[in-house]
């Protein structure tokens, strides 16, 4: 009984983790950062959001 409600309550987990969602570019935006904003944060901070800003260009046409 145990090894059943076990395998019921995983399975439930990894149904209920799903998300449902459409392409990248149907889903996300272009981050766009004020000069004070980039200031606060760090080198890796906005190379992350420089990264997302380049695919979104290249995947669905963002204009910088």
């Amino acid at each position: 009984m145990v090894k059943i409600l076990t395998m019921i309550f995983a399975l439930f987990a990894m149904i209920s983790c799903t998300t449902v969602g459409g392409s990248f570019c149907a889903v996300e935006h272009p981050i766009r950062l004020t000069k004070a904003e980039v200031a606060t944060l760090s080198d890796g901070s906005v190379a992350a959001i420089l990264a997302h800003n380049e695919t979104g260009a290249k995947l669905c046409g963002w204009k910088a």
